[in-house]
Protein backbone atom coordinates (compact mmCIF):
# COMPACT_ATOMS: atom_id res chain seq x y z
CA UNK A 1 0.00 0.00 0.00
CA UNK A 2 1.34 3.44 -0.92
CA UNK A 3 1.01 6.35 1.48
CA UNK A 4 1.59 9.89 0.37
CA UNK A 5 3.83 11.97 2.60
CA UNK A 6 1.59 14.14 4.76
CA UNK A 7 1.71 17.81 4.07
CA UNK A 8 2.62 19.88 7.10
CA UNK A 9 -0.44 21.82 8.17
CA UNK A 10 -0.06 25.21 9.74
CA UNK A 11 -1.72 24.83 13.10
CA UNK A 12 -3.67 27.75 14.51
CA UNK A 13 -5.22 26.59 17.77
CA UNK A 14 -7.77 29.40 17.91
CA UNK A 15 -8.93 28.68 14.36
CA UNK A 16 -9.14 24.94 15.08
CA UNK A 17 -11.38 25.53 18.07
CA UNK A 18 -13.76 27.62 15.96
CA UNK A 19 -14.14 24.85 13.36
CA UNK A 20 -16.18 21.66 13.89
CA UNK A 21 -14.33 19.26 16.19
CA UNK A 22 -14.65 15.49 16.19
CA UNK A 23 -17.14 14.45 18.84
CA UNK A 24 -15.50 11.07 19.43
CA UNK A 25 -11.76 10.39 19.19
CA UNK A 26 -10.15 6.97 19.61
CA UNK A 27 -6.42 6.52 20.22
CA UNK A 28 -4.16 3.49 19.99
CA UNK A 29 -1.55 4.27 22.66
CA UNK A 30 1.45 2.85 20.86
CA UNK A 31 5.17 3.26 21.49
CA UNK A 32 5.47 3.28 25.29
CA UNK A 33 8.03 0.48 25.36
CA UNK A 34 10.07 1.93 22.51
CA UNK A 35 9.99 5.35 24.16
CA UNK A 36 11.50 3.82 27.31
CA UNK A 37 14.08 1.71 25.47
CA UNK A 38 15.31 4.77 23.57
CA UNK A 39 16.06 6.38 26.95
CA UNK A 40 17.66 3.33 28.50
CA UNK A 41 14.68 2.74 30.78
CA UNK A 42 12.63 -0.40 31.43
CA UNK A 43 9.45 -0.84 29.38
CA UNK A 44 7.41 -0.32 32.55
CA UNK A 45 8.70 3.26 32.75
CA UNK A 46 7.24 3.87 29.30
CA UNK A 47 3.86 2.51 30.37
CA UNK A 48 3.95 4.72 33.46
CA UNK A 49 4.72 7.79 31.36
CA UNK A 50 2.00 6.78 28.89
CA UNK A 51 -0.57 6.59 31.68
CA UNK A 52 0.37 10.09 32.82
CA UNK A 53 -0.11 11.31 29.27
CA UNK A 54 -3.60 9.78 29.08
CA UNK A 55 -4.54 12.01 32.01
CA UNK A 56 -3.22 15.15 30.32
CA UNK A 57 -4.75 14.46 26.90
CA UNK A 58 -8.07 13.53 28.51
CA UNK A 59 -8.24 16.83 30.39
CA UNK A 60 -7.29 18.72 27.24
CA UNK A 61 -10.01 17.00 25.21
CA UNK A 62 -12.60 17.77 27.88
CA UNK A 63 -11.51 21.41 27.98
CA UNK A 64 -11.78 22.01 24.24
CA UNK A 65 -15.15 20.28 23.87
CA UNK A 66 -14.52 16.70 22.73
CA UNK A 67 -17.46 14.59 23.95
CA UNK A 68 -15.84 11.14 23.96
CA UNK A 69 -12.28 9.83 24.07
CA UNK A 70 -11.64 6.07 23.79
CA UNK A 71 -8.14 4.74 24.40
CA UNK A 72 -6.72 1.26 23.75
CA UNK A 73 -4.92 0.33 26.97
CA UNK A 74 -4.68 -3.48 26.89
CA UNK A 75 -5.81 -5.81 24.14
CA UNK A 76 -6.87 -9.44 24.33
CA UNK A 77 -3.61 -10.22 22.50
CA UNK A 78 -1.43 -8.41 25.05
CA UNK A 79 -1.57 -11.44 27.38
CA UNK A 80 1.23 -12.85 25.18
CA UNK A 81 3.68 -10.31 26.60
CA UNK A 82 6.28 -11.21 29.28
CA UNK A 83 4.75 -12.14 32.64
CA UNK A 84 6.43 -9.33 34.57
CA UNK A 85 5.17 -6.73 32.12
CA UNK A 86 1.63 -8.11 32.34
CA UNK A 87 1.74 -7.97 36.15
CA UNK A 88 2.75 -4.32 35.94
CA UNK A 89 0.04 -3.55 33.38
CA UNK A 90 -2.60 -5.09 35.65
CA UNK A 91 -1.50 -2.89 38.58
CA UNK A 92 -1.03 0.31 36.60
CA UNK A 93 -4.77 0.99 36.00
CA UNK A 94 -5.48 0.77 39.74
CA UNK A 95 -2.99 3.53 40.49
CA UNK A 96 -4.20 5.44 37.43
CA UNK A 97 -7.82 5.36 38.64
CA UNK A 98 -6.86 6.33 42.20
CA UNK A 99 -4.67 9.24 41.12
CA UNK A 100 -7.01 10.49 38.38
CA UNK A 101 -10.30 10.20 40.31
CA UNK A 102 -10.27 13.76 41.77
CA UNK A 103 -9.56 15.27 38.34
CA UNK A 104 -12.28 13.19 36.70
CA UNK A 105 -14.74 14.63 39.20
CA UNK A 106 -13.35 18.16 38.83
CA UNK A 107 -13.57 18.11 35.03
CA UNK A 108 -16.96 16.32 34.94
CA UNK A 109 -15.55 13.33 33.05
CA UNK A 110 -17.33 9.98 33.13
CA UNK A 111 -15.08 6.93 33.04
CA UNK A 112 -16.19 3.81 31.20
CA UNK A 113 -14.30 0.54 30.69
CA UNK A 114 -14.96 -1.79 27.75
CA UNK A 115 -13.58 -5.28 27.27
CA UNK A 116 -13.74 -8.57 29.15
CA UNK A 117 -13.44 -7.04 32.61
CA UNK A 118 -14.50 -10.29 34.30
CA UNK A 119 -11.22 -11.88 33.16
CA UNK A 120 -9.10 -9.22 34.88
CA UNK A 121 -7.62 -9.63 38.38
CA UNK A 122 -10.20 -9.21 41.16
CA UNK A 123 -8.61 -6.07 42.61
CA UNK A 124 -8.68 -4.40 39.21
CA UNK A 125 -12.30 -5.43 38.65
CA UNK A 126 -13.20 -3.87 41.99
CA UNK A 127 -11.41 -0.64 41.12
CA UNK A 128 -13.19 -0.48 37.76
CA UNK A 129 -16.53 -0.76 39.57
CA UNK A 130 -15.54 1.95 42.05
CA UNK A 131 -14.39 4.51 39.47
CA UNK A 132 -17.36 3.79 37.20
CA UNK A 133 -19.77 4.38 40.06
CA UNK A 134 -17.94 7.50 41.20
CA UNK A 135 -18.10 9.18 37.78
CA UNK A 136 -21.35 7.79 36.35
CA UNK A 137 -23.24 11.11 36.55
CA UNK A 138 -20.51 13.26 34.98
CA UNK A 139 -21.75 14.79 31.72
CA UNK A 140 -18.98 16.85 30.13
CA UNK A 141 -17.04 14.03 28.48
CA UNK A 142 -16.70 10.24 28.53
CA UNK A 143 -13.27 8.66 28.79
CA UNK A 144 -13.53 5.03 27.70
CA UNK A 145 -10.64 2.69 28.42
CA UNK A 146 -10.45 -0.47 26.33
CA UNK A 147 -9.03 -3.00 28.80
CA UNK A 148 -8.68 -6.66 27.82
CA UNK A 149 -10.53 -5.63 24.67
CA UNK A 150 -10.59 -7.08 21.16
CA UNK A 151 -12.98 -5.84 18.49
CA UNK A 152 -13.58 -9.23 16.87
CA UNK A 153 -14.54 -10.60 20.29
CA UNK A 154 -16.84 -7.60 20.86
CA UNK A 155 -18.63 -8.26 17.56
CA UNK A 156 -18.87 -11.98 18.35
CA UNK A 157 -20.49 -11.20 21.70
CA UNK A 158 -22.93 -8.80 20.02
CA UNK A 159 -23.94 -11.48 17.51
CA UNK A 160 -24.45 -14.01 20.31
CA UNK A 161 -26.72 -11.59 22.21
CA UNK A 162 -28.75 -10.85 19.07
CA UNK A 163 -29.04 -14.57 18.27
CA UNK A 164 -30.32 -15.24 21.79
CA UNK A 165 -32.96 -12.53 21.42
CA UNK A 166 -34.07 -14.09 18.11
CA UNK A 167 -34.16 -17.54 19.73
CA UNK A 168 -36.29 -16.18 22.60
CA UNK A 169 -38.73 -14.52 20.22
CA UNK A 170 -37.71 -11.01 21.33
CA UNK A 171 -36.37 -10.02 17.92
CA UNK A 172 -37.21 -11.05 14.34
CA UNK A 173 -34.41 -11.82 11.91
CA UNK A 174 -35.63 -9.17 9.45
CA UNK A 175 -35.45 -6.57 12.25
CA UNK A 176 -31.68 -6.93 12.49
CA UNK A 177 -30.05 -3.87 10.94
CA UNK A 178 -27.02 -1.70 11.62
CA UNK A 179 -28.69 0.10 14.51
CA UNK A 180 -29.54 -3.19 16.24
CA UNK A 181 -25.91 -4.31 15.98
CA UNK A 182 -24.66 -0.97 17.29
CA UNK A 183 -27.01 -1.22 20.27
CA UNK A 184 -25.31 -4.49 21.25
CA UNK A 185 -21.76 -3.18 21.02
CA UNK A 186 -19.80 -2.05 24.07
CA UNK A 187 -19.76 1.52 22.74
CA UNK A 188 -23.55 1.72 22.33
CA UNK A 189 -23.86 4.82 24.56
CA UNK A 190 -21.07 6.79 22.83
CA UNK A 191 -21.26 9.15 19.83
CA UNK A 192 -20.22 7.77 16.41
CA UNK A 193 -16.45 7.56 16.07
CA UNK A 194 -15.04 10.47 14.03
CA UNK A 195 -11.27 10.22 14.33
CA UNK A 196 -8.85 7.40 15.17
CA UNK A 197 -5.26 8.28 16.04
CA UNK A 198 -2.41 5.78 16.22
CA UNK A 199 0.96 6.86 17.55
CA UNK A 200 4.51 5.54 17.04
CA UNK A 201 4.42 4.95 13.30
CA UNK A 202 2.48 1.70 12.97
CA UNK A 203 -0.04 1.65 10.09
CA UNK A 204 -2.60 -0.90 11.21
CA UNK A 205 -5.80 -1.11 13.25
CA UNK A 206 -4.84 -4.02 15.55
CA UNK A 207 -8.34 -5.37 16.21
CA UNK A 208 -9.58 -2.04 17.56
CA UNK A 209 -13.15 -0.76 17.12
CA UNK A 210 -13.53 -2.44 13.73
CA UNK A 211 -17.27 -1.78 13.38
CA UNK A 212 -17.02 1.74 14.79
CA UNK A 213 -14.20 2.68 12.39
CA UNK A 214 -16.36 2.22 9.28
CA UNK A 215 -16.41 5.94 8.40
CA UNK A 216 -13.92 7.35 10.90
CA UNK A 217 -10.93 9.35 9.70
CA UNK A 218 -7.57 7.65 10.35
CA UNK A 219 -4.52 9.58 11.51
CA UNK A 220 -1.09 7.99 11.93
CA UNK A 221 1.89 9.73 13.52
CA UNK A 222 5.46 8.58 14.16
CA UNK A 223 5.42 10.28 17.57
CA UNK A 224 5.45 7.77 20.45
CA UNK A 225 2.48 8.03 22.80
CA UNK A 226 4.37 9.54 25.78
CA UNK A 227 5.49 12.39 23.49
CA UNK A 228 2.03 12.99 22.01
CA UNK A 229 1.19 16.30 23.67
CA UNK A 230 -1.05 19.31 23.08
CA UNK A 231 0.80 20.35 19.92
CA UNK A 232 0.45 16.87 18.40
CA UNK A 233 -3.26 16.69 19.25
CA UNK A 234 -3.90 20.01 17.53
CA UNK A 235 -1.96 18.78 14.49
CA UNK A 236 -4.26 15.74 14.35
CA UNK A 237 -7.33 17.98 14.70
CA UNK A 238 -6.08 20.28 11.92
CA UNK A 239 -5.56 17.26 9.67
CA UNK A 240 -9.06 16.01 10.51
CA UNK A 241 -10.64 19.38 9.71
CA UNK A 242 -8.88 19.44 6.33
CA UNK A 243 -10.51 16.16 5.31
CA UNK A 244 -13.51 15.93 2.99
CA UNK A 245 -15.85 13.60 4.86
CA UNK A 246 -18.29 12.18 2.32
CA UNK A 247 -19.64 9.05 4.07
CA UNK A 248 -19.97 7.37 0.68
CA UNK A 249 -21.73 10.34 -0.95
CA UNK A 250 -20.43 13.34 -2.88
CA UNK A 251 -19.32 16.47 -1.11
CA UNK A 252 -17.82 19.11 -3.35
CA UNK A 253 -17.80 21.85 -0.74
CA UNK A 254 -14.05 21.34 -0.12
Amino acid sequence: MFFKKKRKLKVNQEQILKAPLPQHIAIILDGNGRWAKKRGLPRTAGHQEGAMNVREITKLCATIGIKALTVYAFSTENWKRPEEEIKFLMKLPIKFFDDFAPELVEHEIRLKVIGNVEQLPKDLQQKVQEITELTKDNKKMTLTIALNYGSQDEIKQAIQKIALEVQNGELAVDEIDESVIEQHLMTCDLPPLDLMIRTSGELRISNYLLWQLAYAELYFTSVAWPDFKEEQLYEALADYQARNRRFGALNESK
